[in-house]
């Protein structure tokens, strides 16, 4: 459902415009209800409610007896934020989630699929940067076989 990069700017409101290509199946898929929360990369992930809720759900069943599932919970299903899309198919981000994923002006929108995730420019520039230097040059197991 989402692809690409798309650059954005956040207004003095903490407001940002969804763009155009993902509005209509926005509108048609959830109503524009979106599900914003913290990822562990210092980004935001925006996900159709409906794409949402089996992940609560299923944060929520594991155990909170293990201290790193328990801190995942914390920080997904925690500060996960309801938002509806206005008229002009604007989003208002909550100071707290603009303040853990250092959102200021400029920012990315990356599609992944069936989330989208928030960065700010200057760290998604970063991360890029990061992965084409290949710092550590192992693959996951789980690619080993994988091409393009």
């Amino acid at each position: 459902m989402f692809r690409g990069v798309t650059q954005l700017s956040l207004d003095n409101k903490g407001r940002l415009a969804i763009p155009t290509k993902y509005r209509e199946s926005l509108i048609a898929f959830c109503g524009g209800h979106l599900v914003l929360t913290a990822d562990p990369a210092k980004c935001l992930l925006v996900y159709p409610r409906p794409a949402w809720e089996p992940i609560e759900q299923k944060l929520n069943s594991l155990s909170s007896f293990n201290p790193k599932t328990r801190s995942l919970q914390r920080l997904l299903v925690g500060n996960a934020s309801d938002v509806e899309m206005d008229g002009a198919g604007r989003i208002l981000v909550s100071p707290p989630l603009r303040q853990f994923a250092g959102l200021t002006k400029n920012l990315v929108l990356v599609g992944q699929g069936a989330k989208l995730e928030l960065w700010e420019e200057e760290k998604w520039n970063q991360q890029i940067e990061d992965y084409l230097v290949l710092k550590d040059s192992s693959i996951p197991s789980e690619l080993e076989g994988f091409s393009l």
